[in-house]
């Protein structure tokens, strides 16, 4: 069985005085594609800031490939070999394409190289000398995920990749997302397009109310096809 590479164990997380994560375990082996998958407001894409130190407090315990990351600030929590898509893609809207896939520091070895990431996403290939701020929102996407391929990061945590995009580019960042797995990547996705989702994942988590509420492995999804429509309010 491949090593476990992320851990959580009774994580939680607040904004202010808002309590939103109530004790999140979960586990990701090296090469899995793991999503995180539930309602609106369950907690998903505060399950992913919490890992990276992103709220305002955090409590529990967070595990990157066995060293204790719970009172490490960001940056070093990053340099752990993490790397972060947000749902707002953080595009620099007055660099090109090919500035903004060369900007972020290198966190470790194997990331890859500028011609690699265009050959992976074509659509930014024709768009190199373009700025960010003048690329669709599907190319922003390409971009903000093409970038930190760059930066030797093995355990992306991809948040909501493919909210509002057209069918065509949900289907290019689906190919991409496999063919990284592939490559031994190992991937947290954070989406509301289960259809989308579970092609790719190994195993599935749904959140419900800040907890996880039930996992799934890619195999039991077919019969437990009702449990996953309720939980998920479809």
């Amino acid at each position: 069985m491949a090593e476990v590479v992320l851990e959580t164990r009774g994580l939680q997380a607040w904004y202010g005085e808002s309590h939103v994560l109530h004790g999140i375990d979960l586990t990701v082996r090296e090469g899995e594609c793991v999503t995180l998958i539930g309602r609106n407001g369950a907690g998903r894409t505060t399950t992913l800031r919490a890992i990276l130190g992103l709220t305002d407090r955090r409590a529990g315990s967070v595990r990157v490939r066995g060293q204790e990351a719970i009172r490490l600030p960001p940056h070093r929590i990053a340099r752990l070999g993490l790397g972060y898509c947000p749902e707002e893609r953080g595009v620099y809207r007055t660099l090109t394409t090919r500035e903004n896939l060369t900007l972020l520091p290198r966190l470790g070895e194997g990331g890859l190289p500028l011609d690699e990431v265009l050959a992976l996403f074509p659509n930014l290939a024709e768009r190199a000398d373009s700025y960010g701020g003048r690329l669709s929102g599907g190319e922003q996407q390409m971009l903000a995920l093409g970038r930190i391929l760059t930066t030797g990061a093995r355990i992306l945590l991809l948040d909501e990749i493919t909210e509002g995009l057209a069918p065509v580019i949900v289907e290019a960042l689906g190919h991409a997302v496999s063919l990284l797995k592939r490559r031994g990547f190992t991937i947290v996705l954070v989406e509301q397009n289960f259809h989308f989702a579970r092609h790719l994942a190994d195993r599935h988590y749904v959140v419900e109310h800040g907890r996880i509420a039930a996992e799934i492995a890619a195999h039991e999804v077919a019969a437990r096809e009702e449990e996953v429509g309720r939980l998920l309010g479809v």
